[in-house]
This record gives structure tokens, C-alpha cells and sequence, in this order.
């Protein structure tokens, strides 16, 4: 798999978990508190400027921002939007700032961690998903968007 393959591959898996955690999240979940830390909505922002940092290591720019929190229902689209802006630059053929290795380690492998995070916070509050193989999962570069496919393998309840 080539650099921007491996890239696009990734982006597709946080769409696919990020997504599955956050689909039909019931909207105290996105409050939920631990008594500390960061609330659900706050680390899905967090992603978000995961995900237009990396977008900015690809163009050569890699500058750090952060955005101040909205509401769930515009957190969760732009969750998907950073994811569809970067894929799209991925895909362009553009050149490729950066260092393919160190974008997987840092923005891409921290966002991953953030989606796990998200998930165990959505148990935590009462509202879990079902378990699957991610291994078998239908994950497929390009696909970003809040459409994804169903588990193919899901645990038994």
C-alpha cells in the first residue's frame, strides 16, 4: 500500500468507528461527565482539529488550531466534513507534505485513540454500541461520509 493509500485507509477507519460511536448518540451523552477531563463533545472537537491539522501537515502547512466547541449535531458533521476535506486532498493527487509516518503517529493515531475514548464514554453513559470484528469490517478508502456500511460481523448481543 503506498503512502497515500495507508492514509486514506486510516481516515476511513476513524470515519467508520468515529461514526458508528456517534450515530444515534443520545444527546446527554455528548454532557456526559466523568467528574474531569474533556466531555464527549468536547474530545469530537478535538478531533476535528485533529483532522484539519493533518489536512494541513498534507499541504506543507502544518499549523495548530483550535476551535471552540458547537453544538453535537454541527460537531458530528464537521467530524466528517474535516474527514471529507482531507481524503479529498489525499485522493487529488496534490503533493504530500509531511512525513507519512509521523502523520500516522500523531494526528491520525492520536484521533483514533480519541474515537476509543468516545466509545468507552458512550458505555459509561448508559448508551453502548454493539461490538464487531473491525477486522471484517467494510472499510474502504474514500469512504468518510456519515453513510457508512453496515458491521458485517457483529458480536451477539
Amino acid at each position: 500500500m503506498e503512502d497515500r493509500e495507508l492514509l486514506r485507509h486510516m481516515l476511513a477507519v476513524i470515519a467508520y468507528r468515529g461514526g458508528k460511536t456517534l450515530r444515534d448518540a443520545p444527546a446527554s451523552f455528548f454532557r456526559y461527565d466523568t467528574g474531569g477531563g474533556r466531555t464527549p463533545l468536547d474530545i469530537l472537537a478535538h478531533v476535528g482539529d485533529l483532522m484539519d491539522w493533518g489536512l494541513r501537515i498534507s499541504k506543507g502547512a502544518p499549523k495548530w488550531t483550535e476551535a471552540t466547541p458547537a453544538a453535537p449535531e454541527a460537531e458530528i458533521r464537521r467530524f466528517h466534513a474535516t474527514l471529507e476535506a482531507w481524503d479529498a486532498y489525499l485522493a487529488s493527487g496534490a503533493p504530500l507534505g509531511g512525513d507519512t509516518a509521523r502523520t500516522l503517529s500523531g494526528p491520525m493515531a492520536d484521533a483514533l485513540t480519541h474515537v476509543g475514548q468516545l466509545a468507552i464514554l458512550r458505555r459509561m453513559a448508559g448508551a453502548p454500541t454493539r461490538g464487531e470484528s473491525y477486522y471484517q469490517a467494510a472499510i474502504r478508502p474514500g469512504q468518510v461520509g456519515p453513510d457508512q456500511p453496515p458491521p458485517v460481523k457483529p458480536f451477539p448481543e
